[in-house]
């Protein structure tokens, strides 16, 4: 396989086996509308090449939004028009668009979804801090049907696909989970494999309920986490298996959960913008500055693991190994010649990225001009930080430069971060 080659998700053609994966734009207004930042940033990826974008993690329900301001909803038809316009312009570039939807679950603050926090179990996010309602069964089903409608509107607004977060510590993750999932009823644990696919099972069939066999589903998935309890070799083959079962589109591969969230991307820890900008860290005194950034914050660096290029391929090789399915695999690329790595001599089927799009919308026209290009990202963090501010996600390392595809399109520095 080759990187700039035409290659399929389902019945969908993407034109090369680059992928932007999904990133939050923090673009959205209070109430989950898209703005013009949130327009301009995909303009400037999908002029510049990219096969398809996956969009930043939108809510399905008022009680799954993320604690992050400027989150998109696809939880009303009234949104119907602003995701048709976006579909419409990325179409016009020969760019897919995949709708990725999600519920945080235990993973947000009642505070900001102004509804009580939800979750498999009672057991609270050590990030969040909220003790969950442990959702019923009637809860869950309600829950099921969401996902399907939020699928169905992508559907009615043009979308070629919706991708379901079942990763990173969010609601289907939380019930895949065995350190998450004690629950004795339909959505317990499978005794066969150790993990909970029944819920995700059943989203996936009532979306195929509402918009039909062939609009393609994608899954996002946390290889494995930081918890006592992680998440095995074992249990992630068990769930490529279910996955392969269900006969989805395509399969990404990430890692990890909030409750350890620099290990999903890894990098770079700016503990002075934390302090000023994260919710939980954010300090006004410099005694509170001191005490966390030479006292609470080494400790908890130690818990970090350092960033690697490709990362989380080794999991990727050992999914398509267990299915025909194609596999994405995000995390660590930066340099053509890795990206070959992944397609051409591992053989899997797209590779994603999320920040070096956020410092450079034009990357991939770059990659195919110089096959060896390494991108300017530093994987600072500093856009992660940020994504808790009242910003649109951009590059806070790397200022305004030249776009070397199209001049005529500004370039708008509105860019977004992995979620």
């Amino acid at each position: 396989m080759e990187i700039f080659e035409e290659a399929y998700i389902g019945p969908v053609r993407l034109k090369n086996r680059i992928i932007r994966s999904a990133t939050f734009e923090g673009a959205a207004d209070a109430n989950g509308f898209p703005t013009e930042a949130y327009f301009n940033l995909y303009k400037q990826l999908a002029a510049h090449d990219v096969a398809a974008v996956i969009s930043g993690f939108t809510y399905i329900t008022r009680n799954g939004k993320a604690m992050h301001p400027g989150q998109a909803g696809c939880d009303s038809p009234e949104k119907l028009d602003s995701f048709r316009r976006l579909t419409d312009m990325l179409h016009r570039y020969d760019c897919k668009a995949f709708l990725q939807i999600a519920h945080t679950g235990r993973q947000t603050m009642s505070s900001v979804t102004g509804c009580p926090v939800v979750g498999v179990s009672a057991q609270k996010s050590v990030y969040f801090k909220e003790k969950p309602d442990v959702l019923n069964i009637p809860e869950a089903h309600g829950l099921i049907d969401s996902f399907g409608k939020a699928a169905q509107l992508a559907q009615q607004a043009g979308f070629d696909g919706i991708q379901l977060h079942a990763a990173h510590g969010y609601l289907i993750h939380q019930f895949l989970h065995p350190a998450i999932n004690n629950r004795t009823d339909e959505f317990k644990l499978n005794p066969g494999t150790g993990i909970g696919t029944f819920f995700l099972q059943r989203i996936i069939e009532n979306i195929r309920e509402k918009c039909g066999n062939s609009f393609p589903i994608l899954v996002k998935v946390s290889a494995s986490d930081d918890y006592k309890k992680h998440f095995t070799l074992t249990q992630f083959l068990h769930l490529i298996d279910f996955l392969d079962l269900m006969k989805v589109s395509a399969i990404e591969i990430s890692y990890g959960t909030m409750d350890a969230a620099f290990n999903i991307f890894r990098g770079d820890f700016p503990g002075e913008r934390i302090l000023a900008e994260n919710y939980f860290y954010k300090q006004k005194s410099p005694l509170s500055k001191w005490i966390m950034g030479n006292l609470i914050f080494p400790s908890i660096k130690k818990k970090f693991i350092e960033l690697q290029p490709m990362y989380n391929l080794p999991f990727a090789v050992e999914a398509s190994a267990a299915t025909r399915i194609p596999i994405i695999v995000v995390g660590g690329f930066k340099r053509g010649e890795e990206i070959r790595h992944a397609i051409h001599d591992c053989q899997i089927d797209f590779v994603s990225m999320s920040r070096p799009f956020i410092a450079e919308p034009d990357l991939v026209t770059k990659l195919k001009k110089n096959s060896q290009y390494e991108s300017i990202c530093q994987s600072c963090n500093q856009c992660a930080v940020m994504c808790d501010s009242q910003y649109p996600t951009r590059c806070y390392t790397h200022g305004k430069h030249e776009v070397t595809h199209d001049s005529t399109i500004p370039f708008e520095q509105n860019l977004i971060i992995t979620q």
